[in-house]
């Protein structure tokens, strides 16, 4: 996930990191939001002459963590259950997030997950 004061890339994320990069994320994609998005449709709306700002949203990587049946909401499940484990909410993440192209399972070991963001994993 990238961070906003520049990208952090671990062989493993602890918890913490995870939730540290996802508040990153959400401050990133509030800057984008106002400085790119809303900025750019006043331009337009205003009629000013102006060259449009490419920019890659990082929202699919915030819906992913966020949405309903996505990391966050999944751990809230499992927490809430008498018996769950790590290892439990990994092997829902797979099922679940399978068919996301911002999600991976790693090619080795099933207690990790990848998130697939523009920067890199």
């Amino acid at each position: 996930i990238l961070d906003i004061y520049g990208f952090e890339m671990f062989e493993e994320n602890s918890f913490e990191q995870f939730c540290i990069n996802y508040a990153n994320e959400k401050l990133q994609q509030q800057f984008n939001q106002h400085v790119f998005k809303l900025e750019q449709a006043e331009y337009m709306k205003e009629q000013i002459k102006w060259s449009f700002i490419d920019f890659t949203d990082n929202q699919p990587c915030i819906d992913l963590i966020e949405k309903k049946m996505g990391i966050i909401d999944l751990l809230d499940e499992q927490c809430r259950m008498n018996r769950g484990t790590d290892e439990n909410w990994v092997q829902i993440l797979y099922k679940e997030l399978n068919d996301s192209p911002h999600f991976q399972k790693p090619k080795t070991g099933t207690d990790q997950f990848v998130i697939v963001h523009y920067a890199d994993k």
